[in-house]
């Protein structure tokens, strides 16, 4: 499974990078406006400075609701770098766009996704990634993880090749159970990434070792 960061900030981007875990980034208006980004001209240099940071597919998320405008948009957006995946809403002009990207080579992320149907419908149209939203999912009740397991079976029966990218993570037990209801991807904050490395047996072993090595010395 590989592991993007949801994320604008640079400074966390660099730090997942260092770690030598990170494959991608997934970035929206959101974020952008959390890290002060405003302008176009802003919010495009921004994206490449992400781009020359990891070395991965980069998402970049449209803002119109027509086709005419989700194309434009798409077409700037992926014309900034080679690693940019245009972030297209999983509605019918949506879908409509991202028929339209696939043809014409460009790579596209299908988000704000809550079914199964959705998700057939993003494979359908060539989408090189789904987003399930599960955290949004969990918060209405439901299970999430539930939506990933059975958007894996179908897509696994069916032969679609759109990977499958696990969205609005809450926390590091997210990150596992995603894993292991076969999601391609996941993207979160940096928070659930780090909390992976944390387990109290192993501070309390670390600090056992460490008191022995000095009885080494």
């Amino acid at each position: 499974m590989k592991f993007f960061i949801d994320t604008a900030n640079l400074d966390q981007i660099k730090e997942a990078h260092d770690m030598g875990i990170l494959d991608g980034v997934t970035t929206n208006p959101s974020l952008m406006a959390k890290e002060g980004i405003k302008g176009q001209e802003a919010v495009m240099q921004h994206y490449i400075d992400i781009c020359n940071i990891v070395d991965g597919d980069i998402s970049a998320e449209v803002i119109s609701t027509d086709f005419d405008g989700i194309v434009e948009e798409g077409k700037k957006l992926a014309a900034l770098h080679s690693n940019i995946v245009v972030k297209v809403p999983m509605i019918k002009e949506g879908v409509k766009a991202i028929k339209w990207f696939t043809d014409n080579g460009i790579k596209t992320n299908c988000t704000l996704v809550f079914s199964a149907g959705q998700a057939i419908l993003a494979a359908k149209a060539g989408a090189k990634y789904v987003s399930p939203f599960l955290g949004r999912i969990d918060d209405s009740g439901w299970d999430g993880v539930q939506l990933i397991e059975q958007i894996a079976h179908i897509y696994n029966i069916q032969g679609f090749k759109t990977e499958i990218l696990a969205a609005s993570i809450r926390n590091s037990n997210h990150i596992v159970r995603c894993a292991e209801a076969g999601a391609d991807v996941c993207t979160c904050p940096l928070e659930p990434i780090m909390g992976l490395l944390k387990h109290p047996l192993t501070d309390i072993g670390l600090a056992k070792f460490l008191e022995d090595a000095k009885k080494t010395q």
